[in-house]
């Protein structure tokens, strides 16, 4: 097996310049942390699986679940030949601080090896529904999820969840693959982003192999299709995501699509479409309330034994990071890297100084879905104009205005910005920023208006 830093392989520049991208979108802080400890090791020519390798278990879990397809997808972008990436634990990665022995949660056993083509579905085993928290917030969803996956017949197809992000979407999918694939021994199943959906075709297109594109996908017995609205205003991509929608339905099989919003408010994307996508059951994900937050809590720490969380932390973490799951379990994750490493106490002390930028974000508690909401009203359009296509001024500049917004006032990063803007590039977003910069030294309306949305967002 041939390694991917051999001789003058183009691997290495290759990593580099996605090493660049990632430092500059992500911010030096979590690169460094997280990304800066990733080393090369092998690839598999024939699979064109790359690996990279981690310096502990723990970092290679939090790399996996954060950044595995979007390295997947830099990889395909900078070196076609990379189909998949994997990542793993090895001795050739460089240690760091933050590469301390953590407690992690114990290794499950990995499953057969199921040939689904080019799709193949990399779940995470992780996420199943034994350990998926359930409240009022999602018990709909859940049990929506399981019911398709294990049932003989279901009376709704396709199935259809959307909630904001980090609320537990991608973890029911991933479940529901599990799930299918170990009541159906060998049946295909396809799990990709939309976004992955979109390069994929695209890549087909140039190669001329849209033919394999579409066998790869049509005749899975499950396909999943993440974040679907990132599709918005992608012509050439809809069409063939309306035509696979309609041969997997048609068919029997199964269909599950991801969004951060429900249907109808799905701008950019063609009414036949929204109208299959209504056609099966539509289940939300709404934000957890306090009890369902601590029981994630709770949850968490089953698989941290050696952490220890003293009650009233738990409660104050409840209390105080109320935006999505993803980030209180990524605090959680914080601080049991800090107690480790530093030799501290878990205290309340310990945890507000640890998370001290978290805890600062959520006491604000500003969401780019409130500063849309809040712009939208203000220069009164319609709030799916936040994330159409339109280029219009009277639409433009109250868009422009809400990427500003959400950069000065919420700790997301460009990409993510971008993304919640119907799926816009993170140089879209540095443009509007510097615009509106520029423009509130020229314009006093403009400048007045901001100050106006800054104050009633803070208050």
């Amino acid at each position: 097996m041939p390694n991917a830093t051999d001789g003058t392989d183009p691997f290495v520049a290759a990593w580099e310049s996605i090493r660049a991208g990632l430092r500059r979108d992500c911010g030096v802080r979590t690169f460094d942390g997280w990304l800066r400890p990733i080393a090369l090791g092998a690839f598999e020519a024939e699979s064109g699986t790359l690996t990279l390798e981690l310096p502990s278990q723990f970092m290679a879990d939090w790399v996996q679940t954060h950044f595995a397809e979007r390295l997947q997808l830099a990889w395909r972008g900078a070196l076609p030949v990379v189909r998949h990436v994997a990542v793993r634990v090895g001795a050739a990665a460089p240690r760091t601080a933050a590469a301390a022995p953590i407690p992690a949660a114990p290794e499950e056993p990995a499953p057969a090896a199921v040939d689904d083509g080019a799709f193949a579905a990399q779940l995470e085993p992780r996420y199943r529904f034994e350990n998926f928290v359930v409240g009022k917030a999602n018990e709909v969803a859940f049990n929506a999820a399981r019911t398709l996956a294990s049932a003989d017949n279901v009376a709704f197809n396709p199935l259809f969840i959307h909630g904001g992000t980090g609320r537990g979407k991608t973890h029911l999918l991933h479940a529901i693959g599990h799930e299918f694939r170990e009541r159906r021994p060998g049946a295909k199943i396809v799990y990709m982003s939309a976004e992955k959906f979109m390069v994929e075709f695209v890549a087909a297109l140039r190669a001329n192999e849209t033919i394999r594109f579409k066998q790869d996908l049509r005749c899975a017995d499950l396909l999943m299709i993440d974040d679907v609205q990132f599709i918005a205003g992608k012509e050439s991509t809809q069409e063939e995501f309306f035509h696979t929608m309609n041969e997997i339905i048609s068919a029997g099989r199964r269909l599950v699509i991801s969004s951060d919003r429900a249907p109808q408010d799905l701008d950019g994307i063609e009414p036949r479409i929204l109208s299959r996508l209504s056609w099966g059951l539509v289940a939300d994900i709404n934000q957890a309330d306090l009890e369902l937050r601590l029981n994630i809590i709770v949850k968490k720490l089953e698989s941290l034994p050696d952490v220890k969380v003293p009650t009233d932390v738990q409660m104050f973490l409840a209390k105080r990071i109320s935006s999505n799951v993803r980030e209180l379990e990524g605090a959680l994750n914080r601080i049991a890297a800090y107690a480790v490493m530093q030799n501290r106490p878990i205290d309340l002390d310990f945890v507000t100084e640890v998370l001290a930028n978290i805890l600062r974000a959520n006491q604000r508690r500003i969401s780019i879905d409130e500063i849309q909401s809040k712009v939208s009203d203000h220069y009164r359009i319609r709030k799916a104009e936040m994330t159409s296509a339109r280029r219009a001024r009277e639409v433009a500049r109250p868009r422009q205005v809400a990427m500003y917004l959400s950069k000065q006032l919420t700790p997301r990063s460009l990409p993510e910005i971008g993304r919640r803007f119907g799926g816009r590039d993170h140089t879209t977003v540095i443009h509007a920023v510097r615009q509106i910069e520029k423009l509130r030294a020229q314009d006093a309306e403009l400048d007045a208006d901001i100050r106006l949305l800054t104050r009633q967002l803070e208050n």
